[in-house]
């Protein structure tokens, strides 16, 4: 299925789907996982965020009620609540990754830990059908997540998880994500991969977009805009090749940094992305030229909203910021945080699948 236009699949309406089964989104952001599951047929109930300026995004695209909270106050009865119909109950989320970003120094009592013991505490208390988590690899080598892990299994759950490779399920980046499946109704999966051929490139992805310089946007898409750059980084991303980096430079461009020994090792920071290879992994950063290997492959800036947006495989005309003058940095952390919607869909085809086996469907 085509992600490049904001169509929701034939017969599937604006809330995503079969009225059977429901989906609420933790930590839904803007929208990426619950768009992606709205693709792959199944009816998104709600999504809860503590981040007001996803409202608009989350409800224009998904429509879907948007509930903002923090998920650590959500109670049980509030989150059952928010579910319709009387069919089966899915739970989603996505706790942000920030608190899993190191090894060795976090306490076992550490509150930022409390996000994913939030999401324990919701399952318990509201028993889903099935439940899914994503998130980076490195989790699993928390104890928060093997106690989330037996949690669900003493509830009565059967639970996968397993590290995918984004791009076998159509994202352009090589981007490997934790993914976590549980159900109460029997043994559950992740689909096998759905790309077909190699690895989904730059070039698929924002390869006809129309050009614009550094701190300029496009005629037709105010979204479509890029972050200036001085003098001298445009002088630095001039000299940078396909694919090269700060490497390629005029000596007297590097940064003292990199010509020390223990800077030499960081290939990435202000390089070029490559047309015909996966994009790296898109942070909140990626339209920053300094912040990664984030230059466009032939234009002198880095990357524009709009095509960080279509690397992370939200449809062309996704809605983004109610107003054009949003600020460019509010709508690159919302992009950067979002699941990429192709891995959404993924998830979601996987948990329909497994619906499909119990009961006669989904």
């Amino acid at each position: 299925m085509n992600l490049k236009t904001a169509r929701l699949p034939p017969g599937v309406g604006k809330n995503g789907g079969p009225a059977s089964a429901s989906v609420v989104d933790l930590f839904c952001g803007v929208g990426g996982l619950a768009y992606g599951f709205a693709k792959a047929g199944l009816r998104v109930a709600a999504g809860i965020d503590t981040d007001e300026s996803c409202r608009y995004a989350f409800e224009a695209n998904v429509g879907a009620k948007f509930v903002c909270k923090p998920v650590e106050g959500v109670s049980a009865r509030e989150l059952s609540g928010l579910y319709e119909g009387r069919g089966r109950r899915v739970l989603i989320g996505c706790a942000p990754c920030q608190p899993f970003s190191s090894y060795g120094k976090s306490r076992a009592d550490d509150p930022k830990w409390s996000l994913l013991r939030a999401f324990g505490r919701l399952v318990r208390g509201t028993s889903p059908h099935v439940v899914s988590m994503e998130n980076v690899p490195r989790l699993r080598s928390h104890g928060v997540f093997g106690k989330f892990v037996s949690g669900l299994e003493s509830g009565g759950y059967r639970v996968w998880h397993g590290v995918v490779d984004c791009s076998d399920y159509g994202v352009p980046q090589t981007r490997r994500r934790l993914v976590l499946l549980a159900s109460r109704l029997g043994p559950i999966g992740m689909i096998g991969r759905t790309r077909r051929g190699g690895p989904p490139t730059v070039r698929e992805a924002i390869g006809d977009l129309d050009p614009i310089r550094a701190g300029c946007a496009s005629a037709g898409d105010p979204i479509h805009r890029s972050r200036g750059l001085s003098a001298v980084n445009l002088e630095r991303i001039s000299q940078t090749p396909q694919g090269g980096g700060w490497k390629d430079w005029d000596r007297r461009l590097v940064l003292s940094c990199h010509r020390k020994k223990s800077g030499r090792s960081y290939d990435d920071v202000y390089g070029r992305m490559s047309w015909d290879r996966p994009a790296p992994t898109i942070t909140t950063q990626a339209v920053a030229l300094g912040s990664g290997r984030f230059g466009h492959p032939e234009q002198d800036r880095a990357l524009s909203l709009r095509e960080a947006a279509l690397i992370q495989t939200f449809p062309r005309g996704y809605k983004f910021s109610e107003k054009p003058g949003a600020r460019i940095d509010t709508v690159a952390r919302h992009i950067g945080n979002a699941v990429p919607v192709a891995l959404g869909k993924a998830i979601g085809l996987s948990i329909k699948r497994h619906l499909a086996g119990h009961d006669g469907g989904v």
